[in-house]
């Protein structure tokens, strides 16, 4: 909560928040189990100017996989390259660990 307080407080402060303060609030959304949050940011961000880079994808993944959302975990993965963002090996553990907590082995 005190990480988007502090986006929004900086949007009131007329300064832009870049991809690293969105990649925090990314961050500090998947650490308190704040999925939907994090996808939300990650939607605000492929709709602006300051894009997600695989930093901002793996931690949404990671997201997705803590709240037992793996499908949406596999749909970002997938989305990556389309937006331009190659997966990394964090990117596709994240995707894994997500189906695996959803118990998806097939």
């Amino acid at each position: 909560q005190a990480a988007l307080s502090l986006l929004n407080s900086m949007h009131e402060e007329r300064l832009e928040a870049d991809q690293i303060c969105f990649n925090a609030a990314v961050s500090a959304c998947e650490a308190a189990g704040q999925w939907a949050v994090a996808l939300g940011l990650l939607q605000h961000m492929l709709a602006t100017d300051v894009g997600p880079d695989v930093i901002t994808f793996s931690t949404a993944i990671s997201a997705c996989q803590k709240g037992s959302r793996w499908q949406l975990a596999l749909d970002l993965l997938r989305s990556m390259p389309e937006r331009r963002v190659e997966p990394t090996c964090i990117s596709y553990n994240a995707a894994l660990t997500a189906c695996e907590k959803g118990r998806e082995w097939q």
